[in-house]
C-alpha cells in the first residue's frame, strides 16, 4: 500500500488515529494499516510538512518520536476520522443500490451490509428531500425492460426487443445475445451481441419499446468484447458534426434523452450544450419538432438551413390556409 492512491486515504486517516493512541509503537501502528514501519516513517516524515494555510512552525502536525513509538502533538485540526456529508452519503448510496441490481455483481450481499451501514451511519446527515433509491434515470417502460432483461441474463437466454434508435428516428426488430447490464451516467444500458448489426451494441433501457426472452440460449461470439466505457460511453466518429445548442427550460430534456457534451447552465434556467450528429436531415427533424424551444448558436449552416426550412413549412401553411 505504498502507491499515491493508496497513501492519500491513509494519511488522512493517521492522524484520527494516532490521537487516540499516543505513544503507539510504529510498528503496531503499521501493522493496523498492513504496511512496513519503514513505510509508516516515511508517511509520518510527509505528515509533518502537512497543516494548516501559513505553513509556518505553528500551522504544521507536531509529531513527537520516543525511539519507537509515536505521539502527534499538534493536530492542525485533522481530530475526527474523515466522514461523508449528508450529500456524499446519499450519492454513495443511490449508486451501491444501483450496483446491487445489475446483474454480475461479485457479492451482492456485501454490498447491501454495506448500504446498510452507511444508511446507519448517515443518520440526519441525509439531506431532507432526498429520495434514496434506484440510481438509475428510468420511467415505467425502462422499469419493465430492465426486468425482461435480468431474466434473460440470470437464464443465459437470447432476447428479442423492438428498440427505438434515436439517432435515425426509427424502430427496428432485433434479436440479441445479452452479454451485460450496466449503468453509465445515471441511465441502463444492456450491452449485447445484436445478430442484425453483427456486432456488440449498447441498448439503453428507456429505448426497448418490447423484449422477450427466447427459449434458445444466448450465443454471443467468443470475440465479442465489452465496451469499454472508462473514458465515457460515446466515441466521436470521423463523419460527425457537434452543433452548439441553446435550451429553453421547456427542452432541457433534450440534453437528458440525447448524448450531449460541455452541458453548461446559463440565465434563466437555459442549458448550453453540444451535441454530436451525423446526419444534417435527421438533426433539422429533430430541431424543427422544438420549435422556438431551441437556439443553434453553431454551425453556422445548421441555422441557416434550420431557419430556411422553419420558413418554408410557414410559407406552405399559409398557402394551405389560403386556399381553404
Amino acid at each position: 500500500m505504498s502507491g499515491a492512491q493508496d497513501r492519500l486515504p491513509r494519511l488522512l486517516a493517521l492522524v484520527p488515529y494516532l490521537l487516540a493512541r499516543p505513544g503507539i509503537r510504529i510498528d503496531d501502528a503499521a501493522a493496523d494499516f498492513g504496511v512496513s514501519a519503514k513505510q509508516l516513517r516515511k508517511d509520518l516524515e510527509l505528515l509533518w510538512m502537512c497543516g494548516l494555510p501559513g505553513y509556518g512552525p505553528g500551522d504544521l502536525i507536531d509529531i513527537s518520536f520516543d525511539e519507537d513509538t509515536v505521539t502527534i502533538t499538534f493536530d492542525a485540526g485533522m481530530n475526527r476520522p474523515l466522514r461523508l456529508t449528508g450529500a456524499e452519503a446519499t450519492a454513495l448510496l443511490v449508486a451501491l443500490r444501483a450496483l446491487v441490481d445489475t446483474p454480475g455483481v461479485a457479492d451482492a450481499d456485501a454490498i447491501r451490509r454495506a448500504v446498510a451501514k452507511i444508511e446507519a451511519a448517515a443518520g440526519q446527515a441525509r439531506p431532507a428531500g432526498v429520495a434514496v433509491g434506484l440510481g438509475v434515470r428510468e420511467g415505467a417502460g425502462a422499469a419493465k425492460a430492465r426486468e425482461v432483461v435480468q431474466r434473460a441474463l440470470g437464464a443465459g437466454r437470447a432476447l428479442r426487443m423492438t428498440y427505438y434508435t434515436a439517432s435515425k428516428d426509427e424502430m427496428t426488430e432485433r434479436v440479441v445475445d445479452p452479454m451485460r447490464m450496466l449503468i453509465v451516467d445515471g441511465r441502463g444500458y444492456l450491452e449485447a451481441w445484436c445478430r442484425r448489426a453483427e456486432d456488440v451494441r449498447l441498448f439503453r433501457l428507456d429505448r426497448i419499446d418490447e423484449a422477450v426472452v427466447l427459449e434458445e440460449a444466448a450465443a454471443a461470439p467468443p470475440y465479442a468484447e465489452p465496451t469499454d466505457t472508462s473514458s465515457g460511453l460515446f466515441r466521436a466518429e470521423p463523419d460527425q458534426r457537434t452543433a452548439t445548442l441553446v435550451l429553453e427550460p421547456d427542452a432541457r430534456w433534450v440534453s437528458e434523452y440525447y448524448p450531449v457534451e460541455d452541458v453548461q447552465e446559463v440565465d434563466g434556467g437555459r442549458l448550453r450544450v453540444s451535441m454530436r450528429y451525423a446526419d444534417t436531415s435527421w438533426m433539422v427533424r429533430l430541431l424543427l419538432g422544438l420549435g422556438g424551444e431551441v437556439r443553434v448558436e453553431q454551425p453556422v449552416e445548421l441555422a441557416e438551413r434550420l431557419r430556411r426550412q422553419a420558413a418554408e413549412a410557414v410559407a406552405r401553411m399559409d398557402r394551405h390556409l389560403a386556399a381553404t
